[in-house]
């Protein structure tokens, strides 16, 4: 990718989640999210991993036929980095990547704990901040950021094609 299609990217992904905020989020809501995100993914044929974290605590945890154990080590990696950054893990990877820097450079952190790769996006409340992340892994990054957002969208009742990536 160019620096100039990184920044639109990074410029997009802010607007993403500025717009993809909850006025409520609880166990029952988890429940639809990750039973939608579940029913995206059959819809495109694709095995994924499937994890929302909700203030600390898994609520929603799927494992579709066809992943491995890595796909859920994968989802692991990306929700850390979003519970410490309270940022989508495709911004910051996508961040480190303009700026020649991982994870480890910027950071301190262990490649073995935390991915920079996308899949996993904050849950937001407005008003209140970060409260979690729903995390997808079997895609390539991009598709699997581009998921998450897709279905937060139809969820949310907010307009995909202002907020899907170019």
């Amino acid at each position: 990718m160019s620096r100039s299609d990184i920044d639109a990217d990074l410029a997009r992904i802010a607007l993403q989640e500025r717009r993809l905020q909850f006025t409520h989020f609880d166990h029952a809501s988890a429940w639809a999210l990750g039973c939608r995100l579940k029913a995206a993914a059959e819809a495109r044929g694709a095995a994924l991993a499937l994890e929302i974290r909700l203030a600390g605590e898994t609520v929603f945890l799927h494992a579709m036929a066809g992943t491995t154990p890595l796909n859920a080590d994968w989802a692991r990696r990306k929700r850390k980095l979003v519970e410490l950054t309270h940022k989508s893990s495709y911004s910051v990877g996508l961040a480190l990547q303009r700026d020649g820097q991982t994870l480890e450079t910027k950071l301190g952190l262990a490649m073995r704990d935390y991915a920079a790769h996308g899949g996993s996006f904050p849950l937001r409340l407005t008003g209140s901040g970060c409260i979690g992340a729903v995390t997808v892994s079997g895609l390539p990054q991009r598709e699997d950021h581009a998921l998450i957002v897709a279905v937060l969208a139809d969820y949310l009742g907010q307009p995909l094609a202002e907020l899907a990536l170019e």
